[in-house]
């Protein structure tokens, strides 16, 4: 969710605004429709609200309970927050479509969108990390009927098991397979082996910069380092300070 935030329109908390009868906001737009645990912002901050109103931010929140969400299985801090961001007043769910990379991205396109976020390509093998988005490369990549042929051969049969044709919006499947409930670098190894699930995934792969980071990224130690380093230069994208925005007092609406 927190990724999801930060690229469309910076740090700013946007993506937790609900649609009002004139506007569709961030969180209706269908990148945005997987996403979860809305309510526990929501409970975060109405618990903050009572002890200290108008001080934390729902953007501070969001960035701190993506460091928490992560961090609570080791039972420590993996990286430092800075706080003081402010939250935005407008989310366009028009917005989101030009600023989060599409998962059948390929490599050219998924820089370009880091970049354009002032992210390194570092910072976009690192945060990669995370089946009608992908059924294409089981049953029709080139338009001719046939299978992407950078994908593992038997994860493909596996996929395809799963997932029956195209027309399949239905059925989900593990994005990380056999360690998709733990943080750790699993995903780059799934990932050498040709068992990336998306696209934008198996683009890792095609250069030989970014396959040396993947490459890099197995051992968890220098995954976790590089990990807390790309979440901090992420969260302070166009982060809105000063008088600018707001603190809002419910997260889900703008104030009054």
């Amino acid at each position: 969710m927190h990724f999801h935030d930060c690229f469309v329109r910076g740090c700013d908390g946007s993506v937790l605004l609900e649609s009002t009868a004139n506007n569709t906001a961030e969180k209706d737009a269908i990148p945005n429709l997987s996403l979860s645990g809305f309510d526990v912002i929501e409970d975060i901050k109405e618990a903050l609200e009572a002890k200290c109103p108008g001080i934390v931010s729902c953007a501070d929140i969001l960035t701190l309970a993506a460091r928490d969400s992560v961090s609570v299985q080791f039972n420590k801090p993996m990286w430092e927050v800075l706080t003081g961001r402010r939250d935005g007043t407008a989310s366009k769910s028009s917005e989101v479509l030009a600023n989060i990379p599409a998962p059948f991205f390929n490599f050219a396109l998924l820089k370009q969108s880091f970049a354009n976020k002032g992210l390194t390509l570092h910072d976009l093998v690192v945060l990669s990390g995370h089946c009608n988005l992908f059924s294409n490369r089981l049953f029709n990549f080139s338009g001719k009927g046939d299978q992407d042929p950078s994908l593992n051969p038997s994860y493909a049969n596996f996929l395809k098991s799963k997932c029956k044709s195209l027309s399949d919006t239905t059925t989900t499947v593990e994005m990380d397979p056999n360690s998709s409930e733990s943080f750790d670098s699993d995903y780059y190894s799934i990932l050498l082996q040709n068992k990336g699930l998306f696209q934008s995934d198996a683009a890792l792969l095609t250069t030989k910069q970014s396959k040396n980071i993947v490459n890099e990224l197995v051992r968890q130690n220098k995954f976790f380092t590089e990990f807390a380093q790309s979440m901090k230069r992420m969260g302070a994208i166009e982060v809105l300070s000063g008088s600018a925005g707001e603190i809002r007092r419910k997260c889900s609406v703008v104030n009054s």
